[in-house]
């Protein structure tokens, strides 16, 4: 058996040595379009690699997957978080859980993940070749051995023949994705940014940069887009674990209304307008003599309780005894659901993710093969599974990966392509 997979990152060299390990007699051959081999997964977490997420207090896949939950609900079974984190330890990696449950190495360094796949690749006798793009996949005419065809960009490499593909490329543009999938019949939904930042064009916010709130709730106005978690005040406008889990459920809404948008951001972790004002009118029994400005809720920095204030039309001199319930309901206004207008997104470092890709309409859900072209297989992002920041995406790809390979490896062993 021959078999290509095509992308070198998370998916696809996870794919082709579990596949080696189960079949050692096939051929098993990685193109890469890129000089690097696993070039995003050295740079994911910051370059430290948040290779998954232990799942806990996740009540189900919809939290972490805005696209695919109920198929990696289903897959998740077959290899899950823990099966992923066994399969790390196993080949030396040691592991370290963070206090948001994001699953690191221990030594802190993404390249330690990189050179753990690379050395398996090289030690299981995987060839792996580079700056190699796939241009197109198709059947074969039944002459010349192999049951696909697979051309490359740029006419200076011969086509080379494959028993079975397994697609692993990533955030790949769909219109790239339909032309190397011609006469397959599988189905590819558009692509789209997914994990960004939000610009906005509130000044008076970009000058808090810096600033972090470590429990709050941002949302789209308008929709049912929201999220939870910490946020950072950027000199573009907002980030941090909130932003991108928010711009992970809303890509496609964002995308479509070219990302402008009101944001509405709730600074007292979700609270609502009763426990707020609560949590105000306490403050104001127990500080009445000192000014708005020097008591605040202690999650909310000074440098954003001034600027929370000038918003609600309120004098930061003014004394929490003197302050009367109409202003105190701007404060509460201006705290649950304080609004701006969003002016484009951001990358979020270089851990972009897109949505979008192979229709899940066009996979089997318990082998991940192509149900209208057998013995082509799909792995990781190519796929319309996305999920949030967290260690989810990559959770995503191994899983993923696993899955694929073993239905690839029962056809090996089975003896047809």
């Amino acid at each position: 058996m021959n078999i290509a997979i095509i992308g070198a990152g998370a998916a696809g060299c996870f794919a082709a040595i579990n596949l080696k390990r189960l079949c050692p007699q096939a051929a098993v051959t990685i193109y890469e379009s890129g000089r690097r081999p696993l070039a995003k997964v050295s740079v994911t977490g910051g370059g430290r690699c948040n290779l998954t997420n232990t799942f806990e207090g996740v009540k189900s896949a919809d939290e972490a997957y805005p696209r695919g939950a109920r198929l990696m609900r289903r897959l998740l079974r077959h290899f899950s978080q823990d099966d992923a984190m066994r399969w790390f330890e196993s080949e030396g990696v040691r592991l370290t859980v963070q206090s948001d449950h994001c699953v690191f190495p221990a030594s802190q360094d993404a390249m330690e993940i990189v050179g753990t796949l690379l050395r398996l690749v090289r030690r299981l006798g995987i060839s792996l070749i580079t700056e190699r793009r796939v241009a197109r996949i198709s059947r074969c005419d039944g002459t010349g051995g192999g049951a696909f065809r697979i051309e490359f960009a740029g006419g200076g490499a011969a086509a080379a023949r494959a028993d079975m593909v397994l697609v692993a490329t990533g955030g790949t543009k769909a219109s790239t994705l339909r032309e190397m999938l011609a006469g397959s019949g599988a189905e590819i939904e558009d692509t789209v940014p997914s994990l960004f930042s939000l610009c906005l064009a509130d000044a008076g916010l970009r000058e808090l940069a810096g600033t972090v709130v470590k429990d709050a709730t941002a949302a789209i106005s308008g929709t049912k887009h929201k999220a939870a978690g910490p946020l950072l005040v950027t000199h573009w406008g907002v980030s941090g674990p909130a932003i991108l889990k928010l711009s992970a459920r809303a890509a496609r809404h964002l995308h479509g209304c070219g990302y402008q948008a009101t944001l509405s951001v709730n600074w007292n972790g979700g609270r609502g307008e009763a426990e707020t004002m609560e949590t105000l009118a306490a403050i104001a029994a127990d500080c009445p003599k000192r000014q708005l400005a020097s008591a605040h809720p202690p999650q909310i920095g000074a440098r954003l309780w001034q600027h929370l204030l000038a918003k609600s039309g309120l004098r930061p001199d003014c004394r929490w005894g003197e302050t009367g319930r109409k202003s105190l309901n701007k404060l509460v206004s201006t705290l649950t659901n304080d609004t701006y207008a969003v002016s484009g997104k951001c990358r979020f470092k270089e851990e972009f993710v897109t949505c979008g890709g192979v229709s899940l309409a066009s996979v089997s859900a318990s082998t991940m093969e192509c149900k209208t072209c057998p013995g082509l297989f799909f792995a990781g992002e190519a796929t319309d599974i996305d999920g949030i920041t967290g260690g989810f995406n990559l959770q995503a790809a191994w899983t993923t990966a696993r899955v694929a390979a073993e239905a690839m490896a029962a056809r090996c062993a089975a003896g047809r392509g």
